[in-house]
């Protein structure tokens, strides 16, 4: 190494703490090690502020993994189902520290109410069953749009889940709830907003035949998503999962009974690694 930058480990700041939560952001990261580079700051500070970026304990029963951004786009998500409150408030607590944004999925609003009196500004989306510490203005950080379709009413839990994990990760979406096969008239005079969308996420219980007609009709990828509504032979969603797995129609997906979280994400990592391909066909 040479003198010059040797002498940046020489450099006596003491005051500047880098805040924690910019660390687990790609280009606040690169910042970081760019005012290292310079002389900025000294080592041991950005050190400190990098020392938990792999995981962070919380208590005995949580492991954080802050990594979980930089590794593959997307921060790590709250499951709140089975966990208790005092566990959703710590976890929530040592998160927000690291992330502007904070999301927990299938909260009930009973523990939303509970949560509310031990988490400051804590948002909830009744009938997403999501919790989220969040700016009320969400920034759009992808290009594209994704469409997520429901077939009935009561498909909307698992609908809105997935929308409000879009919306809230930095995606635009659209909503067209209710065109389900029965009255397949609803959704073809909706045409225009399936052509519009860069990839749709399709919502549907009962026989699950929504995703394979709206695949026929579209030229972008559809992600399907069972629900376990329907009667007993629906089998609390295999059947519907069974006929999407089975579908005719190319280029349909097909995630977990009653994964409105993970359509969202594989959606947004769709749209978010759209330049990659983009940059492969150039090359």
């Amino acid at each position: 190494m040479t003198g010059d930058r040797l002498e940046i480990y020489q450099l006596p700041i003491t005051n500047y703490q880098l805040p924690k939560i910019a660390v687990t952001q790609p280009e606040a990261l690169r910042s970081l090690l760019e005012a290292v580079a310079d002389g900025k700051i000294t080592p041991d500070i950005a050190f400190d502020s990098l020392k938990d970026l792999s995981y962070e304990s919380v208590g005995e029963f949580a492991k954080i993994d802050n990594h979980r951004q930089l590794r593959t786009g997307f921060p790590e998500v709250i499951w709140g189902q089975g966990k208790t409150i005092d566990q959703i408030v710590q976890i929530m607590s040592v998160m927000r520290q690291r992330n502007p944004i904070v999301i927990a999925t299938r909260i009930e609003h009973s523990v939303y109410t509970e949560l509310q009196k031990k988490v400051r500004g804590l948002r909830y989306y009744e009938v997403a069953r999501i919790c989220a510490i969040a700016p009320l203005e969400i920034e759009i950080k992808f290009p594209g749009q994704i469409g997520i379709l429901s077939a009935g009413t009561a498909d909307l839990p698992v609908a809105e889940e997935a929308a409000v994990t879009a919306e809230l990760s930095g995606f635009r979406i659209h909503r067209l709830w209710d065109v389900g096969v029965a009255g397949i008239h609803r959704l073809l005079s909706n045409r225009h907003l399936l052509e519009s969308s860069s990839v749709l996420i399709v919502v549907a219980g009962m026989e699950g035949a929504l995703p394979s007609v709206v695949a026929g009709l579209v030229d972008c990828p559809v992600i399907a998503v069972p629900t376990s509504i329907g009667y007993g032979a629906s089998f609390s969603g295999l059947a519907p999962l069974l006929t999407m797995l089975n579908s005719c129609a190319a280029g349909v997906g097909v995630v977990n009974i009653d994964n409105g979280f993970g359509a969202a994400i594989l959606a947004g990592q769709i749209l978010r690694t759209s330049d990659k391909l983009r940059l492969a066909s150039q090359s």
